[in-house]
């Protein structure tokens, strides 16, 4: 998978479509990525502890990794690889920048 955590991605299809956000957590058995504040979906919680507050809580849903595209320079790319002085760095395609 060439993205990774923390990158920040935009998404290009669902119904999500052109919301930008950061990468919280990858899967990469299933190809999937969790956006911060995208694909909200509700889910019943059950109380843990006396301080947890249980109920129906607002949390994000995986996206498939094919329907986000890493933003670079406030531009949609693709990611490659090249060898720079020894090692092997991701780059943005469009814009040319080492991530």
């Amino acid at each position: 998978m060439r993205l990774k955590k923390n990158d920040t991605v935009r998404i290009i299809a669902g119904k999500d479509k052109g919301r930008t956000g950061k990468i919280i957590q990858i899967d990469p058995v299933k190809e999937r990525v969790i956006v911060q504040g995208a694909n909200m979906v509700t889910k019943t919680m059950k109380k843990r502890n006396a301080q947890d507050k249980g109920g129906i809580m607002e949390v994000e849903a995986p996206i498939h990794v094919s329907n986000v595209q890493l933003v670079s320079k406030d531009k949609v790319s693709r990611v490659g690889y090249r060898i720079e002085n020894g090692k092997k760095v991701r780059y943005a395609k469009k814009t040319g920048e080492v991530l």
